[in-house]
């Protein structure tokens, strides 16, 4: 086979030319893939972006139902005791839904014919809650600091039948009056069944103050998300009355 003509100046010129082409398209193709490069990576962003969009509003659902200022009738406390608690609804300066249950003592308790005292009402979870009546015994050994705040009569309510609450009230000599809410239907009236552990099938930690007027001047319910306290001092309780209700020192 005859070999063709030696190359010319011209041919090598052409020649490296070519391979200058060739060689400068290797950038050309590098640039050509990084776009495929980055497509993952905005698709992974965006997955990251939306799980941070989903976070966010579980958090904010998670804040709305267990903050004090959430719906529902709640507002946060301004507390002097160092206790957090929520006001629910009804709340000061609502009047105070009727209560007449049997108590402990055997008779019948009527907030009707406090009209013109001030009564205290501890609604809690009941039987199966011992620091509910360890608050209860510290409430009994401290009565004379009730009184002196203008408080005539304390009473605690649950949804316990009364002769397990009884039996209760006798074993840890109780002399506050327990008064039973089956099915609690005094306690819904106040929603005090809103702010437990329970979920609404029993009573959280909740203290309503009503006053002569039969108007409620003072609300706390502790027992609600996230502390669920069940307990607090009778001089933390004292001093939440005082500043709720304005009083003395």
């Amino acid at each position: 086979m005859p070999e063709g003509p030696a190359p010319t100046g011209a041919d090598e010129e052409t020649v490296g030319n070519l391979k200058r082409a060739v060689g400068g398209a290797r950038p050309t193709q590098s640039l050509r893939r990084k776009p495929r490069r980055r497509f993952p990576l905005s698709g992974g962003w965006l997955v990251l972006a939306v799980a941070a969009v989903i976070l966010a509003g579980i958090a904010g659902l998670v804040w709305w139902y267990g903050n004090p200022q959430s719906s529902g009738g709640r507002s946060q406390s301004t507390s002097g005791s160092g206790y957090a608690y929520q006001v629910g609804s009804p709340g000061p300066g609502s009047a105070a839904p009727p209560i007449k249950l049997a108590a402990t003592d055997g008779s019948s308790f009527d907030l009707a014919t406090w009209r013109g005292k001030t009564v205290l009402l501890y609604f809690q979870e009941g039987v199966g809650c011992q620091p509910c009546w360890t608050q209860i015994k510290e409430i009994d050994s401290h009565i004379g600091d009730f009184q002196a705040l203008g408080i005539d009569q304390v009473v605690t309510i649950t949804g316990d039948p009364l002769d397990a609450l009884k039996q209760k009230a006798a074993l840890e000599s109780i002399t506050t009056p327990v008064l039973s809410d089956p099915g609690l239907r005094v306690s819904r009236s106040y929603s005090a069944n809103s702010y437990g552990m329970m979920g609404t099938g029993a009573d959280g930690h909740t203290f309503v103050l009503v006053g002569p007027d039969g108007q409620i001047r003072w609300r706390a319910d502790y027992g609600g998300a996230p502390n669920y306290t069940m307990y607090l001092p009778v001089p933390s309780l004292l001093a939440d009355i005082r500043q709720g209700t304005k009083g003395g020192t």
